[in-house]
C-alpha cells in the first residue's frame, strides 16, 4: 500500500493525535478539494475498494489489506459499489461517516497496543473531540454548530453552572463549564430566536480575572472557594490539567489561604 504509513508507530497521546489529524486531513482532502479525482477512482466496476488516510495527509483508494488480521483496523469495504446508486452528496456523506468511525478505531487501536491508561484514553478522546468530524466538514455542519448546550450530568457531585457552555470539553469535572454533544439527545436544529436568548443569558458571565464576557469557544473553570468563573488562560489552567484538579482555588483564594 502506498502512502508510507504502514510502519508508522506512535508512542504518546500527542503522537497518536498527530497521526489522527494527518489521516483525517487526507480523507477530508479526498472528499472535498480532490472529490472529482476520488469519484473517478471509486469505479463500481472494480473490486471492493477502501478509502485510506495516512499520517502525512495523503489519501488513497485501494483494495483492503490481504493479511488477516490486518496490521491496522481497515476502513469501510466496498465504498465504490454505492457510488452510482445514490446522490453524490449522500454517497460522500456516507463515506465520511464510515471514515470517522475508522479514524477513531485506528487511534484507539494504537492506544490499546501502547497501553494507554484511563486518563490517557480520556485525554486522547478530548483532543479528538476538539476538531470537527469528517462528516461535519463534508456536510458543512461544523459551521452550524457554533452553540452547544451545557451538560446536566454531574459525575463528581460538585455543582455545575447551568448557564455556561464551551466547545469540545465533554467529560470534564463539574467545576469546568461543560458542553453536551448532540449525540446525548439534544436537538440539532434550534430556532434563531432561542439561540439569541441563550447567548444573551450566557453573556452575563464575567471572568473573575480579566472581567471579559463569556465566549462560547473558550475554556472556563470555577473556583470552589469564591465560586467565581475564570478563563482558563487567565489563571493558567488548561483543560487537560483541569481533569486532575479535584478542588480548584483561584489565585486570590490561594493567597488568602497562605496568609498567617
Amino acid at each position: 500500500m502506498e502512502g508510507g504509513a504502514s510502519h508508522y508507530s506512535p508512542r504518546t497521546v500527542e503522537e497518536v493525535f498527530r497521526d489522527f489529524k494527518g489521516r483525517r486531513a487526507g480523507i477530508i482532502q479526498a472528499l472535498t478539494t480532490d472529490v472529482e479525482d476520488f469519484f473517478q477512482q471509486c469505479d463500481p466496476e472494480k473490486e471492493n475498494l477502501c478509502l485510506y488516510g495516512f499520517p502525512n495527509e495523503v489519501w488513497e483508494v485501494n483494495l483492503p489489506a490481504e493479511e488477516v488480521p490486518p496490521e491496522l483496523p481497515e476502513p469501510a469495504l466496498g465504498i465504490n459499489f454505492a457510488r452510482d446508486g445514490m446522490q453524490e452528496k449522500d454517497w460522500l456523506s456516507l463515506v465520511a461517516v464510515h471514515s470517522d468511525a475508522w479514524l477513531l478505531s485506528v487511534s484507539f487501536y494504537f492506544g490499546s497496543r501502547i497501553g494507554f491508561d484511563r486518563a490517557d484514553r480520556k485525554r486522547l478522546f478530548n483532543m479528538i473531540n476538539e476538531v470537527p468530524t469528517v462528516f461535519e466538514v463534508v456536510t458543512g455542519n461544523e459551521k452550524k454548530q457554533t452553540k452547544e448546550k451545557p451538560s446536566s450530568a454531574n459525575q463528581n457531585g460538585n455543582r455545575s453552572k447551568s448557564n455556561s457552555k464551551v466547545r469540545g470539553l465533554e467529560g470534564k469535572s463539574s467545576k469546568t463549564i461543560q458542553a453536551k454533544d448532540e449525540e446525548e439527545g439534544l436537538e440539532l436544529e434550534e430556532g434563531e430566536e432561542e439561540e439569541e436568548e441563550d447567548e444573551d443569558e450566557h453573556g452575563e458571565t464575567l471572568c473573575g480575572a480579566c472581567g471579559d464576557n463569556y465566549a462560547s469557544d473558550e475554556f472556563w473553570i470555577c473556583c470552589d472557594m469564591c465560586e467565581k468563573w475564570f478563563h482558563g488562560k487567565c489563571v493558567k489552567i488548561t483543560p487537560a490539567r483541569a481533569e486532575h484538579i479535584k478542588h480548584y482555588k483561584c489565585p486570590s483564594c490561594s493567597n488568602k489561604r497562605a496568609r498567617p
